[in-house]
């Protein structure tokens, strides 16, 4: 079986913060980056969605945490085909991505030379975390109109040659990738090219509803847990996410877990319930459980 790595989408969450989970002297950004990593190998950050990340913050990270720690690292908005505000670009490159004259620009709205420029900086910023082996994959969540179709495979396999040698895995909120009819093209397309497929586990229903597929096509499989909030369409996270997975919920999850960790090198399970301490409890849970099935010295 290969290593599992259990761990949330945030350690900095103002709800997580305020809900205690943190002890009284994990008091700043720095302490309680330490302690976070002190109970868990993995965390997920999501803030590089909103905007390019600094080298010297990447620094940091990597100074402060164990050796072994892995970070994955949700890709800037802008590349992966989701509304991005201008302002949430490098100042000097806000006058070439607003020449659209839109305040929030897509792709399409952007000069190719701006967009090669983010991308340099999104992965210069993350060089820190590769030469110090804590860099686990850059996510590439793409967004509800991002449908199956040659051209965005292709969009796909483009964003992978970019970041390589950097792993990326890939995440979909467009069904039509994982009917019955295409999950066999979907998931050949991904294996073949050797790009991880996030598995995910999320309300169903609802145009955005990927069912919780469980596949190996790369040498890593990520698993990211979004709960089953009945307010998934609601624009308040704490909402959309605030959901704690009963222990009989976590009790179903961790053999899936070790069925795919049987294919694949190393497994990352990311809870994404982030309001107040329920990932971090989750993550716990799961932890426990898939530490307890491998048996005294196991």
């Amino acid at each position: 079986m290969g290593q599992i790595r259990v761990g949330t989408a945030s350690w900095t969450d103002r709800t997580l913060i305020e809900s205690g989970w943190y002890p009284r002297e994990a008091s700043n950004p720095e302490k309680r980056l330490r302690y976070y990593a002190s109970q868990f190998p993995l965390v997920e950050v999501d803030a590089t969605y909103y905007a390019l990340p600094a080298e010297q913050t990447a620094r940091a990270w990597a100074e402060r945490t164990p050796a072994g720690f892995t970070f994955n690292i949700k890709a800037f908005s802008l590349f992966t085909r989701h509304p991005t505000p201008v302002r949430a670009l490098p100042a000097d490159l806000r006058e070439a991505a607003g020449q659209s004259g839109k305040d929030r620009v897509y792709l399409k709205d952007v000069d190719p030379a701006v967009t090669e420029a983010a991308w340099d900086r999104f992965l210069a910023a993350l060089e820190p975390l590769r030469e110090a082996g804590k860099l686990g994959a850059i996510l590439l969540q793409f967004p509800p109109w991002f449908p199956i179709g040659q051209a965005n495979r292709e969009y796909i396999l483009a964003c992978a040659r970019r970041a390589a040698p950097r792993r990326v895995c890939v995440e979909f909120r467009n069904r039509t990738w994982m009917t019955e009819d295409n999950q066999r093209e979907t998931l050949a397309f991904l294996s073949g090219h050797q790009l991880p497929y996030v598995c995910v586990d999320m309300p169903q229903g609802y145009p955005s509803s990927i069912p919780p597929v469980l596949a190996v096509t790369g040498d890593l499989a990520v698993v990211r847990m979004h709960g089953h909030s009945d307010k998934w369409t609601s624009k308040e996270i704490s909402e959309k996410f605030g959901y704690l997975y009963r222990e009989d919920e976590i009790g179903e999850w961790a053999p899936k877990i070790r069925g795919l960790a049987a294919d694949a090198g190393v497994t990352h399970v990311v809870f994404n319930n982030c309001y107040r301490d329920y990932a971090t409890v989750n993550a716990r849970q799961l932890a426990d459980r898939l530490s307890a099935s491998r048996g005294p010295g196991a």
